[in-house]
């Protein structure tokens, strides 16, 4: 209260208006149902005078008054944050940014209430009264969030989260005790198996605990024990005791009138249903684990075995199992007991069910050398976290020539579970079976930025990818694959065989290549032909490739089928583009909307010949083309086609050295055809050492006689220099002027261009050009990038 009174001291004398508002905020909590109710102008003068619980709940009486609090919420980020959010002009409502950010700096200690009196209200619980507006929350280092999160005062905070929250980050993560982990397991079983969490994004950790990633990956899936198994703060689950509490009912009612076990329809955004078959073949998997029990064998998890198992461990093992009978989006599978009680062969297997999960138990913990907790979360992650494990895959070791050829002709699609791309000597640590879980809903989204994968977390991840048909997104980035994506694309063939498949995005980037890229592309596509977006990208080459014949896999042979591809990207890693690879690929995706082709090597000109006839004739729809670090300084042909073509809205040249040798006459015929071409939106050329004197004269684009429609033009880390640039804004002013103030061009991007060489001539460039259309630039400094450049050389 003092510091809000000195606060309005320093201002200086105010009017009666501004001292009776002052008064009136003080008094809130007695007067606020009256002062809801007062007219605009006197509610405009007290809104920036409210503390942030008040603010925020003077929303709704805003809006009847046609009053924004927009710029309040504004002026509360730039006081108390301090800092200028990235993309600030793109964020629509300041105060959902600023409780969001409000809410993760508390959670994380870095922002003390009491540093500013519009925060310490008494009314106001930070964690609290933030959480509704938040829809993605970053968890980091040792998890203390998480732990804060599940703990029993900040239960009604995980409530309201579990509403609200969508995207779950992780970044920069520590190993963790087992008590932490904890804390984790509750957190994600609210979040995302009875919350709405539709993306996890995981970054940055360049020694993964794998039992931590593991278990993260599980839930994500959607896999865990049973609901009455997790308990939360000494009790079982609220939310699944009661699902199946309502299932067991339902089933005791339709018992009667059906006279079998119903089969049952599961949510998962869309109808899964669970069969007739599903019960028979539970009932042939009871036998089977009662059999293996003994033998140590594909079964390593604490609690009884579920009827639920994907394709990829079905046929790891070798074994009859029962249909994936899985819920994602919806509420929690029925428990075992509830099955068992409506089917009889079930009910008389029970006993011996129970015998053999005992014996398994007391095996395991022997040759632990302990005697482990039934609850404890290793039951469930892994089963022997051991080097010298055995028993969990099959040891027959195939080649990875041999894997690489035949993943395509998988039947049924096969866990990846015993190649040479993904085993490591020594045992298969990480590999946890997914009878004994039950299946909750599960993530749409999957991002793995940075994070080295195992063969055995490739293992665990190829497992659930392979029933995970809810995931809609897969992001894979600098994983340190290497022969490991043949057990990725053995999920994920598993994965494609699911009629309810969701799939529609994945992204694949590395360091090292294993396999060519078109090859990797047809053997995507080839097995989701509906997929939407499709990105892969490599940096290097890895030399074992090299040996490789390029297209000796079945992949390059495997038939594309008619796609809905509209997002292609390939990165080459400075490997040929021949067009015989990629001309199938084009054929079979009509859809396609955008292509990019970064890092190829062109071996001539008829290759080049070859792509742009494939385009105009199998991509009607092309609207967008991009090529980057693509050499084509001698091919000024193909290039002046593209430039022409009628479909094209946007073409980017991104560093392909397009002005190396250029004439002046080939200058000219670029101008002109852009100048015809009244569908190009967007001309990107960063990196083509363009110059003063060639940025001048893309100015004529604009000129009276033009018909283009041109809206943006890039022509970044080109060696502009501001005097340049000033007779480029002179010459185009005098376009505009001719042609009576009537233009489309909107956008200019000026990055990293030599402007801090003459800082008054850019400076007076910029606002004449900031009149005339929208500029983004920055402060680069030309000198220290240069010296950065020498000292590499």
């Amino acid at each position: 209260m003092a510091a809000r009174n000195g606060a309005m001291a320093a201002e200086g004398p105010r009017s009666l208006l501004a001292l009776s508002s002052a008064a009136v905020s003080r008094s809130m909590a007695a007067l606020e149902p009256d002062v809801w109710a007062l007219p605009g102008h006197l509610l405009r003068g007290l809104l920036p005078l409210l503390s942030v619980f008040r603010l925020e709940r003077a929303e709704a009486a805003a809006r009847r008054a046609g009053l924004s609090t927009q710029p309040i919420w504004r002026k509360l980020w730039d006081d108390v944050m301090k800092t200028r959010p990235p993309n600030s002009e793109n964020i629509t409502c300041w105060r959902k940014k600023f409780l969001e950010t409000f809410f993760s700096n508390v959670l994380h200690g870095v922002l003390d209430v009491s540093s500013d009196w519009r925060l310490n209200d008494h009314h106001f619980s930070p964690l609290l009264h933030s959480s509704p507006h938040v829809t993605q929350l970053t968890l980091c280092n040792m998890l203390q969030g998480a732990v804060e999160l599940a703990a029993e005062h900040n239960q009604k905070v995980l409530e309201n989260l579990a509403s609200s929250l969508q995207i779950l980050k992780f970044q920069h993560l520590l190993s963790s005790d087992q008590s932490i982990r904890r804390s984790l397991v509750l957190l994600l079983h609210r979040l995302i198996h009875h919350g709405s969490v539709s993306q996890v994004s995981m970054y940055s950790w360049p020694v993964p605990d794998t039992v931590l990633l593991v278990l993260i990956l599980s839930m994500s899936a959607g896999f865990w024990r049973s609901g009455n198994a997790l308990t939360y703060h000494s009790s079982p689950c609220g939310l699944c005791r009661e699902q199946g509490n309502t299932q067991s009912q339902e089933s005791a009612e339709e018992q009667p009138e059906r006279g079998h076990c119903n089969e049952r329809e599961w949510s998962d955004g869309e109808n899964q249903k669970g069969s007739r078959r599903a019960l028979e073949e539970a009932d042939m998997q009871v036998e089977v684990n009662g059999q293996e029990a003994d033998t140590g064998q594909n079964y390593g998890l604490s609690g009884l075995s579920c009827p639920l198992q994907n394709q990829a461990c079905e046929e790891a093992s070798s074994k009859v199992s029962c249909d994936r009978t899985s819920i994602q989006g919806g509420s929690s599978p029925p428990c075992f007991s509830a099955q068992l009680s409506c089917h009889p062969v079930l009910r008389k297997s029970r006993r011996r069910l129970k015998s053999a999960v005992a014996k398994k138990r007391r095996c395991l913990r022997r040759s632990r050398g302990l005697c482990a907790d039934p609850d404890d979360l290793y039951d469930f992650v892994f089963t022997v976290a051991r080097e010298d494990n055995s028993g969990l895959l099959d040891k027959n070791s195939v080649t990875e020539g041999e894997n690489a050829g035949n993943w395509t002709s998988s039947s049924t699609g096969s866990l990846c579970s015993g190649n040479a791309g993904c085993k490591k000597r020594g045992g298969s640590a990480g590999i946890f079976s997914l009878k004994a879980s039950h299946r909750f809903r599960s993530v749409s989204t999957l991002e793995l930025f940075s994070i080295p994968l195992t063969g055995d977390t490739c293992r665990t991840l190829s497992n659930l990818l392979s029933s995970w048909v809810s995931l809609e997104s897969l992001v894979l980035s600098y994983n340190g694959l290497g022969a490991n994506i043949f057990c990725i694309l053995s999920g994920l063939r598993a994965l494609s065989r699911h009629s309810d498949c969701c799939l529609r995005v994945v992204r694949v980037s590395d360091v090292f290549s294993h396999m060519p890229c078109m090859e990797l592309v047809r053997c995507i596509l080839s097995a989701f032909p509906q997929l939407h977006t499709l990105s892969v990208s490599f940096d290097l080459k890895n030399q074992l490739e090299g040996n490789r014949p390029e297209g000796n896999s079945s992949c390059s042979d495997a038939e594309i089928p008619e796609s809905c591809l509209e997002q292609l990207e390939i990165r080459f890693p400075r490997e040929p583009l021949h067009t015989t690879f990629l001309l199938p690929v084009l054929k079979a995706s009509k859809f396609l909307q955008q292509l990019s082709l970064d890092s190829a090597a062109l071996p001539s000109s008829q290759e080049l010949g070859l792509l742009l006839q494939a385009l105009k004739e199998c991509n009607p729809n092309l609207k967008k083309l991009s090529f980057h670090d693509v050499n084509l300084a001698d091919h000024q042909k193909e290039v002046l086609l593209l430039l022409q073509d009628p479909t094209l809205q946007e073409i980017t040249f991104s560093f392909c050295r397009l002005f190396e040798s250029c004439t002046t006459e080939f200058l000219t015929e670029i101008i002109n055809t852009v100048k015809r071409n009244s569908s190009l939106k967007s001309l990107k050329l960063p990196g083509n050492r363009l110059g003063n004197h060639r940025l001048v004269a893309l100015a004529d684009i604009f000129s009276e006689d033009s018909s283009s429609s041109l809206c943006q033009l890039d022509v970044s880390s080109n060696c502009i220099k501001p005097d340049g640039l000033l007779e480029f804004t002179k010459k185009l002013e005098g376009h505009i002027q001719q042609r009576g103030g009537q233009i489309q061009f909107t956008h200019l991007r000026l990055f990293q261009n030599w402007l801090d060489q003459d800082a008054e001539t850019a400076q007076e460039a910029l606002r004449r050009l900031k009149a005339v259309c929208s500029v983004v630039n920055d402060s680069w400094d030309s000198s220290q990038a240069f010296a950065d450049y020498i000292s590499v050389m």
